[in-house]
């Protein structure tokens, strides 16, 4: 093929191809929604009403959901009609946008996944004018904290597929769009497969494999080739050049070698091209694609092969590979029949503006070369520093207990230029970011103290105050040694202070601030809630001074009785004791005997 392959020609195969098979999903209703299938593909369509039911594709059969549950931020929005047509996949008609306060860096998180295995993630862009504006945006977009590609939108009615293969470190993958200050990012759709971890042995915890193309060459009838013929859904384009190369195909199964590393589909080696002058190469070429990110990126060709035709005995197909002249094998490549072959340059070609496969038959070949299909890749490093990953599990759960918004979507440490909102981290050498304090102040937070706050093992400051925080004060926070401060004024807490956060008060290693919790005793493990406490011991007080009021009547009424009681008697003797003055010579004046006298 002559000089370089344009941009816009793959990318009018896309549009092309798209068109005829509706790709991203037309057809019936499914009542489910943002899951990992039975196959492990999340496929997603981005700027789909979260409460819209999802649908099955025509095409593949694959389900398509909304996007809602895989991120918190963006609006929906419709393309302009003027560019939708009847063909069109249904994904294509809306997009979410992250204008706004939608913040710098916009991520999906894509899961549950197996940490440490490949996938595949592509993302997909039309324009098609949904914000009225006519001027496509150029904005970045990222996978974890590593650079992935640069989006840039070449006009409104034209897709934009971008693709990687990476391995995927933790328990999900994110997906972040990043503005560059070059309009607002948008997305139309976004896809994730598992890739058994064999596959593309080039992509591994370095790096990843960013795909230029993956073409398929042969009569192919203009069409992509996909999901279910490849079990992996890759996209296969179509290529081909009748005026310079002839077409040949077969019906029977073309099988992969064992073990193999690619896994090329039968449906994809069944089709191929040759020259059409015998005598001449089978050529390609494409430009380096540098960025300020990437300023001198490495690729990597993979060419697949395999003879489709029963050659005489007497005939031979062999011919050499070479890179910018570079011998890739030492010797002639003679393909197996209906065997898939494989060759490739292991180690990233850099330092070339533009890079010339070329096939040339050998002198003893007599049939020309033949190719089957082609992926080429940019290689793109992986190696950025992640957050600790204990610190980025408790963050995750904080940020759900609490539906936290804000920014806080990726990584929260990394880039830094990216951290989260109210983060602070230590960033060191030898060693992963760590948050180091944590701002949730007036953050409308409701609900109990996370257990998870104590999984931020390196905590130096955590401020809640000013929330709706209730329940008890967890003991876990005083075995955060690193811990000097604790504001939780302002909130609706309540129980005792636990111990352990008393100790460390009293010793100065902690400043704890609690005021404005008016249901929180601070006086120990024996103190009960200020209020309740009032109300009993008011009761005790009440219930005390009744009955002592009572037992004071009824004393009082029994000496009164008793002084009654004897006056009576004493009136009673006196009378009787003046009756007998006059009969004895002795006189008794109550129990008083004074002989003859009568005492007054």
């Amino acid at each position: 093929m002559e000089g370089p392959w344009p941009r816009a020609m793959a990318a009018w195969w896309w549009w092309m191809s798209l068109l005829l098979l509706g790709i991203a999903g037309c057809g019936g209703v499914l009542q489910v929604h943002g899951q990992v299938d039975n196959l492990g593909f999340i496929s997603l369509d981005c700027g789909l009403p979260e409460n819209a039911a999802g649908y099955v594709d025509s095409t593949t059969k694959l389900r398509f959901t909304s996007d809602a549950g895989f991120i918190n931020a963006g609006t929906n929005h419709n393309m302009s009609s003027e560019y939708i047509t009847p063909l069109m996949g249904k994904s294509w008609h809306n997009v979410r946008s992250f204008g706004g306060g939608a913040g710098a860096r916009s991520c999906y998180t894509l899961g549950p996944l197996v940490a440490g295995l490949k996938h595949l993630v592509r993302a997909k862009f039309m324009y098609g004018n949904y914000d009225g504006l006519n001027k496509a945006p150029v904005f970045d977009l990222h996978v974890g904290v590593n650079y992935w590609t640069t989006v840039n939108i070449s006009n409104a009615n034209t897709p934009e597929i971008y693709e990687i293969i990476a391995v995927v470190p933790g328990d999900s993958a994110e997906v972040c769009l990043v503005n560059t200050g070059s309009g607002t990012p948008f997305i139309s759709a976004l896809d994730l497969r598992p890739l058994e971890n064999g596959l593309y042995p080039m992509s591994n915890s370095t790096q990843g494999l960013v795909l230029l193309t993956r073409s398929n060459f042969g009569p192919t009838d203009g069409v992509i080739l996909r999901y279910p013929d490849d079990p992996h859904d890759r996209f296969w384009i179509p290529q081909s050049k009748p005026t310079e190369w002839s077409e040949i195909s077969t019906a029977k199964r073309v099988h992969n070698m064992e073990g193999s590393s690619f896994d090329v589909p039968s449906a994809v080696m069944q089709t191929a091209v040759t020259p059409i002058n015998s005598s001449s190469p089978i050529q390609f070429t494409w430009d380096a694609e540098p960025s300020a990110n990437v300023p001198d990126p490495g690729y990597i060709c993979i060419l697949h092969f395999s003879e489709l035709q029963p050659l005489p005995v007497n005939a031979l197909r062999q011919f050499y590979v070479t890179l910018n002249g570079q011998l890739w094998l030492g010797k002639g490549l003679t393909p197996q029949y209906l065997y898939t072959n494989a060759v490739f340059n292991g180690i990233p070609s850099h330092g070339s503006h533009q890079y010339n496969v070329s096939l040339n038959a050998t002198t003893n070949s007599t049939v020309p070369p033949i190719l089957n299909a082609i992926e080429i890749f940019s290689v793109l490093p992986t190696t950025g520093i992640t957050t600790a990953t204990q610190d980025v599990s408790a963050m995750a759960a904080i940020r759900g207990m609490y539906k936290v918004k804000k920014n806080w979507m990726g990584d929260p440490c990394m880039p830094k230029n990216f951290a989260w909102k109210g983060l602070g981290c230590s960033y060191t050498v030898s060693s992963p970011p760590i948050v180091t304090g944590l701002n949730l102040s007036s953050s409308g937070l409701s609900g109990n103290l996370s257990s998870s706050f104590a999984g931020l093992k390196g905590l130096q400051y955590l401020d809640l105050s000013r929330n709706n925080l209730t329940g008890s004060i967890p003991d876990t926070l005083s075995q955060l040694s690193s811990l000097t401060l604790i504001d939780l004024t302002d909130n609706q807490l309540n129980g005792s202070i636990p111990p352990g956060l008393v100790k460390r008060t009293q010793d100065g290693s902690l400043t704890l601030r609690y005021g404005n919790n008016p249901n929180l005793c601070s006086s120990g493990n024996y103190c009960r809630p200020l209020e309740k406490q009032k109300n009993s011991t008011d009761t005790s007080l009440y219930k005390y001074q009744w009955k002592r009021l009572i037992l004071v009547i009824l004393v009082l009424s029994v000496v009164i009785l008793c002084i009654k009681m004897r006056r009576q008697g004493r009136t009673r003797r006196v009378s009787r004791d003046h009756t007998l003055r006059t009969t004895r010579g002795t006189y008794r004046y109550g129990s008083i005997t004074v002989g003859s006298r009568i005492v007054n």
